[in-house]
């Protein structure tokens, strides 16, 4: 028995992106994001292409996440259809898990620091 349950796998060609719903058991309160992503990533053999989640929900009673998730083809395309606020999270949640494992955020390591005067 899988961990995943999908509940919906539809096509979306007005958007040209992909929509997958699912259930993920036994991992209330434990499932992040980014591990969602890669979990999926995985299942549906998604390398290369840009998976984003849109939402993870506990459901109350239960030890089970619902999670919908958009796969599109073009990371420009997913720019132009979804917020700014989407990538940001998702930048942060990373940032996160980098820090998590020791190292440094790639925002961080890039940016020089500025010389007091």
């Amino acid at each position: 028995m899988s961990m995943i349950e999908v509940t919906r796998d539809v096509k979306n060609s007005l958007l040209s992106r992909r929509e997958i719903t699912c259930n993920f058991k036994g991992l209330s309160g434990r499932l992040k994001k980014l591990e969602a992503v890669d979990m999926i990533s995985k299942k549906f053999n998604l390398e290369g292409k840009i998976v984003i989640p849109i939402l993870l929900k506990n459901e109350t009673g239960r030890p089970v996440v619902s999670g919908s998730f958009y796969v599109y083809e073009d990371e420009k395309l997913a720019k132009e259809h979804l917020k700014a606020a989407v990538f940001a999270r998702i930048e942060k949640a990373k940032g996160a898990a980098a820090k998590a494992e020791g190292e440094a955020p790639a925002e961080q390591a890039e940016t020089p620091k500025e010389e007091s005067k």
